[in-house]
């Protein structure tokens, strides 16, 4: 690894500083996951008459300083909800598609097609409220009565009805639990 000699202003050699890219990795890596948001918890909210949800401050809260007013929602993939991303996930996720995705395959670009389908940009207004286009509202059934519910780096967004009828039973998520998180306790860290 090279080395920098670092001289103050009186001109004296105070010590020697190592530059490592593997250091620089861990730090960038570490930078990174510090301004992710990772949302908890779950959250009934009226809409108001014109689609405005007032986001929860708890999940304001959980984010980075300079990134709580930007999202993208979009209907999700496997669920009858919607899924709310902060900017900075939703950057991650075009950089995972992007480098999977060759747009002049047709299968590839009938995913594109897909995926940014029925996608709306939202800000938040000065009373901390989002506004939900209504023919999103629509898909999953929404009226006026929903459920915000964090989930890692996004929030899902439920009908509050179909929100209560979609747990499982304890023993069923233990085995779940189980199955994708158990193994040896010597396993390493992913």
């Amino acid at each position: 690894m090279p080395e920098t000699k670092v001289i103050n202003k009186n001109g004296k050699k105070w010590g020697k500083v190592e530059q490592s890219g593997y250091f620089l990795f861990i730090l960038a890596l570490y930078y990174e996951t510090a301004r992710m948001a990772t949302f908890i918890g779950d959250y009934t909210c009226k809409a108001d008459v014109k689609g405005r949800i007032i986001l929860p401050s708890a999940f304001k809260k959980q984010m980075p300083a300079d990134a709580q007013d930007h999202f993208v929602v979009r209907k999700d993939i496997f669920e009858n909800c919607l899924v709310l991303y902060s900017i900075e996930d939703w950057n991650r996720q075009l950089d995972k598609i992007r480098k999977r995705i060759n747009p002049y395959n047709r299968e590839h670009n009938m995913f594109l097609r897909n995926f940014f389908k029925g996608t709306a940009e939202l800000s938040l207004d000065t009373n901390n409220r989002l506004l939900i286009p209504k023919r999103m509202m629509d898909l999953i059934g929404a009226d006026r009565d929903v459920v915000l519910a964090g989930q890692d780096g996004r929030i899902e967004i439920w009908a509050a009805d179909i929100y209560e009828k979609i747990d499982m039973a304890p023993d069923d998520f233990a085995n779940l639990a189980e199955k994708l998180m158990g193994g040896s306790i010597n396993e390493p860290e992913i």
